[in-house]
């Protein structure tokens, strides 16, 4: 017979599914349990849809069965009216005798409030088992809601003799292979957004979009003090939004949105926006400037670095990082190195 930590991590498997769709909310997935088999199961599919808990609780043929079964779910049920009803009172309602829970849920609607009112209900209630890996699953949930700002993910590709680009560089320049590619733009299909300075925008010219892949554009963001930017770059078409962060002017147009900051204390600032935009995560993808900007403030959670086998022998250094734990994968000919700020 499976044990609590098999169901539970396949609760993680099948949440990950909604990755790219769910945010704000975070990633959940559910599976009923009878007599140790799964009768039931599903996750949350997309923002404003119905929750896991309620797909899994759907998806049983016999809800005779219900009564008798156990809900495994990673994240704790919620307890509150939000874009759907509470799912803690719809399993209290079909009276689930048991629920085993990954992790709570430290947002301030809900935090422990689902667990209670389902022991208040008589239902054998089990928390924290595969704690860290249900936390790092929603990691940008988490961190949103307790640190106040965006999880922040640093990416940046280097030649072998570290460099970031070229010496006056004059147009758009790629070192990594098309694997990695289609995996950095895999990873902006996963993220609320993305940003770089205008420096990079105005060399590269990047649309910042996933047209390597299928799933939806994050939201564009751009460094432009001055309003300095052509009008005609890409990140002004229409394939996503774009937030221009400037020192003159707060505007909306069709597509985009430009927010006034104060340039002191840029980084903070930045952050500070993007929370009340709800945006809870970002990918850092601009030059050496704005990513080192990130790092001396030592406001970053994760980075992801593709060495080339390329040699530049002069350029623009790459960015000076150091972290906690780190991985080395090679993507045909690039070595990725992901570390974490621990």
């Amino acid at each position: 017979m499976q044990n609590e930590e098999f169901f539970l991590n396949k609760c993680i498997e099948i949440a990950r599914l909604g990755i790219g769709n769910v945010s704000p909310n975070p990633m959940v997935g559910s599976v009923i349990v009878y007599k140790g088999e799964v009768i039931g199961e599903g996750y949350h599919e997309k923002y404003g849809s119905h929750h896991a808990e309620v797909n899994a609780i759907n998806s049983v043929e016999d809800k005779s069965l219900l009564s008798k079964s156990t809900l495994y779910v990673n994240l704790e049920p919620c307890s509150h009216f939000g874009k759907t009803p509470p799912c803690s009172d719809f399993i209290i309602k079909h009276k689930i005798p048991k629920v085993v829970i990954g992790c709570m849920d430290t947002y301030s609607e809900v935090d422990g409030t689902g667990i209670k009112k389902m022991r208040n209900a008589g239902i054998d209630v089990k928390i924290g088992i595969i704690e860290k890996e249900s936390k790092d699953l929603n990691k940008r949930f988490f961190t949103f809601h307790e640190k106040k700002r965006p999880y922040i993910i640093l990416k940046w590709a280097e030649s072998k003799d570290g460099f970031i680009a070229p010496k006056n560089q004059t147009e758009p320049f790629w070192m990594t292979s098309s694997k990695s590619k289609i995996l950095a733009h895999k990873w902006r299909s996963e993220e609320d957004s993305i940003l770089v300075g205008r420096i990079t925008a105005e060399k590269d010219n990047p649309s910042l979009t996933v047209r390597e892949v299928s799933g939806e554009n994050p939201i564009r963001l751009v460094i432009d003090k001055d309003l300095k930017l052509s009008k005609n770059i890409n990140l002004f078409n229409s394939e996503s939004e774009t937030i221009i962060f400037n020192k003159i002017k707060s505007d909306n147009t069709s597509e985009n949105k430009y927010i006034k900051i104060n340039f002191k204390n840029l980084i903070n600032n930045i952050l500070i926006e993007l929370y009340k935009q709800k945006i809870q995560s970002v990918i850092i993808e601009g030059g050496t400037k704005t990513l080192q900007s990130f790092i001396d403030e030592n406001t970053w959670d994760e980075s992801r670095i593709f060495t080339t086998n390329i040699k530049l022998k002069n350029g623009v250094k790459s960015p000076s990082i150091k972290g906690g734990k780190s991985s080395k994968t090679q993507i045909n000919t690039d070595l990725l190195k992901i570390i974490l700020n621990d």
